[in-house]
């Protein structure tokens, strides 16, 4: 069974940083593509970063680029979501999910092509 759980929320000022950790149950996750979503009050869980098995390979989103890294250690089944500069608006409950083979045909900035979801880790970020 493949269980995402993240850490390291909590409050932080604008302008500040925090990384968030996820690991990864499953004794292929070097295969696996890894995601980054958030989910603000009111609004869609939107894509933040994804980062495919060699992890020579990431995209972010908009809002999100030339502040946010994504990394991973697989030796250590687990992938790291650096996020520098925070805005107000990068608040919500930020979620790591995981795509393993075989991929379905749906671009990994879209939650649909992920198969399993960690519960979720708040960040609050006050101005």
């Amino acid at each position: 069974q493949v269980q995402p759980v993240e850490s390291g929320g909590g409050l932080v000022q604008a302008g500040g940083s925090l990384r968030l950790s996820c690991a990864v149950s499953g004794r292929t996750f070097s295969s696996y593509v890894m995601g980054w979503f958030r989910k603000a009050h009111g609004k869609e869980r939107e894509f933040v970063a994804a980062i495919r098995w060699s992890g020579g390979s990431t995209n972010y989103g908009d809002s999100v680029k030339g502040r946010f890294t994504i990394s991973r250690d697989n030796a250590k089944n687990t992938v790291y979501l650096q996020m520098n500069s925070l805005k107000p608006e990068d608040t919500g409950v930020y979620y790591c999910a995981a795509d393993i083979p075989p991929w379905r045909l749906v671009a990994i900035t879209d939650e649909g092509a992920y198969d399993y979801w960690g519960q979720g880790t708040q960040v609050t970020v006050s101005s």
